[in-house]
């Protein structure tokens, strides 16, 4: 699938990796849909990338409104090609252990990194379906696969997610809808930083150095559909969180 003129929905859009990737879509003429809570940062990463595409900026949380957000995209573009699930909530800052984890605090980690995922797509994938090509790619974590202390309500939410991943791929096969997890590895980003306060991630590559990765599985025609062994691509940056 080329990227030219395909209408890509990402979450968590307004920076760090969903903005990087929002860039390399926008610089292979992607129409893009970004839907993101800061509406300021928003605003900016739309009038940068309006430049070389068509965009459509959604100040929303995913969260809390997706049908806004597949609404508005069907509407404006009449269909959806690719949807990005990579807005993600950390938690209370710095991460709590789980035997002090506030219940109600991992119910909105559970509900942003695993339901609203499954829900936007949800919303987005009949008409995937019925054209009978479309691509769908969580942004998930190292995290949900190893224990690291703090880390795992994270952690809990993102495996949840693979799961789910795992689940609708099987349930697609043949359907011409590609699933794919992505674990971009351990990045300097603000969100890496809120989990870690005081941290020093200078040493971490930036969120640009994993972005491509997104481009090339939206391209790869020869792909396979519905398999979840050919969804999850580790970048090699290291130990992911």
């Amino acid at each position: 699938m080329t990227l030219r003129d395909r209408v890509t929905v990402i979450t968590g859009a307004s920076r760090g990796l969903g903005l990087e990737i929002a860039r390399l879509f926008a610089a292979r003429g992607a129409r893009l849909v970004l839907a993101a809570r800061g509406e300021p940062d928003l605003r900016e990463a739309a009038n940068e990338l309006a430049r070389a595409t068509d965009v459509l900026a959604l100040a929303a949380d995913v969260s809390e409104d997706a049908e806004g957000i597949a609404a508005a995209a069907l509407d404006r573009f009449g269909r959806v090609d690719v949807l990005i699930n990579n807005a993600s909530e950390i938690g209370p800052s710095p991460m709590p252990r789980l035997d002090r984890y506030p219940w109600d605090a991992l119910l909105r980690v559970f509900r942003t990194n695993a339901v609203a995922p499954l829900h936007l797509t949800q919303l987005l994938l009949p008409q995937m379906i019925q054209r009978g090509e479309g691509v769908i790619i969580n942004v998930t974590s190292d995290a949900a696969v190893q224990a690291y202390p703090g880390w795992g309500g994270y952690g809990a939410s993102k495996a949840a997610l693979e799961h789910l991943s795992r689940g609708l791929a099987v349930e697609l096969e043949g359907s011409g809808v590609r699933v794919y997890v992505v674990d971009p590895g351990d990045m300097n980003t603000g969100m890496h930083q809120q989990a870690e306060p005081g941290m020093d991630l200078s040493h971490l590559p930036g969120p640009s150095v994993p972005a491509p990765a997104f481009v090339r599985l939206v391209e790869d025609e020869g792909a396979p559909w519905g398999r979840f062994e050919a969804m999850k691509m580790l970048a090699p940056l290291g130990a992911a969180r």
